[in-house]
């Protein structure tokens, strides 16, 4: 199994979304976040400038079994990208087990 987290612009939240159930993907958590990034330069809107150093993203974390991973990444490379800095990042880990708790079987069928 694997832990997949992507950090994504929140305007990219609803894409992401509806991509991942259309490729089997249906259960995931995510939270709103704040973090640093890369860009450093300000931004003006309708005459007022301000800092684009605290950038608000989602936060998605995501566990697919090791025959989803491939296909779960490319969903959200494909649907999050805007071509532009801060498009976001993802990270994979591997899990060493889940367990369902209402049943107490674990495993990978615990994310059926």
């Amino acid at each position: 199994m694997k832990k997949i987290e992507a950090i994504i612009r929140k305007s990219k939240f609803r894409a992401v979304k509806d991509a991942l159930h259309e490729v089997g993907v249906n259960f995931f958590s995510y939270w709103d976040v704040t973090g640093l990034g890369n860009e450093k330069e300000g931004h003006v809107y309708r005459g007022v400038s301000y800092s684009t150093s605290d950038i608000q993203r989602r936060h998605l974390a995501i566990v697919v079994n090791d025959d989803f991973e491939e296909i779960t990444i490319k969903t959200i490379l494909k649907a999050a990208s805007t071509g532009d800095v801060g498009d976001g990042k993802i990270f994979v880990s591997d899990i060493k087990d889940a367990y369902r708790i209402r049943t107490g079987e674990n495993g990978g069928k615990t994310l059926n």
